[in-house]
């Protein structure tokens, strides 16, 4: 009887097919690929609590901003108010000098009503940019800075 080597590689085969169930290769195998799995599954959970921790953090930081963004306006327009209001006395308080001094010397009262003018509107918007400036300084901190120069600028330039 001749023995070819397909003989030889069945007998092979069947040994090596032997030695895998005996030293429990595929439960090995099988166990490493579940607790593979399991490790897998752990960090897709811990992914996914972090992306969501993440978003609560990031939609808290937007109700900050937002927060943060009226307040911001809430001042702005509240030193326009006051801004006004300041105005307003001063145009009264002028109103009364022009008035009281008139009956005295009408032109002492020409050159005086001029000065006082400007230096009640120079004092008004001094004192109300510097309200402003204070009050917005104070309250915001951070991206505040551009907010705060543009809302001097404009009450500024519109007192003078």
């Amino acid at each position: 009887m001749e023995f070819d080597a397909a003989f030889f590689a069945m007998i092979a085969l069947a040994i090596f097919v032997a030695v895998v169930i005996y030293l429990k290769l595929p439960g090995r195998i099988a166990a490493m690929l579940d607790e593979r799995a399991e490790k897998i599954s752990k960090d897709l959970d811990e992914a996914k609590r972090l992306r969501e921790e993440a978003q609560a953090l990031l939609a808290e930081y937007e109700r900050k901003r937002k927060s943060a963004e009226d307040e911001a306006a809430e001042i702005i327009e509240a030193a326009r108010e006051e801004a006004d209001r300041l105005t307003g006395e001063a145009t009264s308080s002028l109103e009364a000098l022009v008035a009281r001094r008139s009956r005295a010397v009408e032109e002492k009262i020409a050159q005086a009503e001029t000065q006082a003018i400007a230096d009640v509107r120079r004092q008004s918007a001094d004192l109300a940019v510097e309200a402003a400036r204070r009050v917005l300084a104070d309250q915001m901190k951070d991206k505040s800075e551009d907010y705060v120069a543009q809302a001097i600028r404009d009450i500024s330039s519109k007192l003078n």
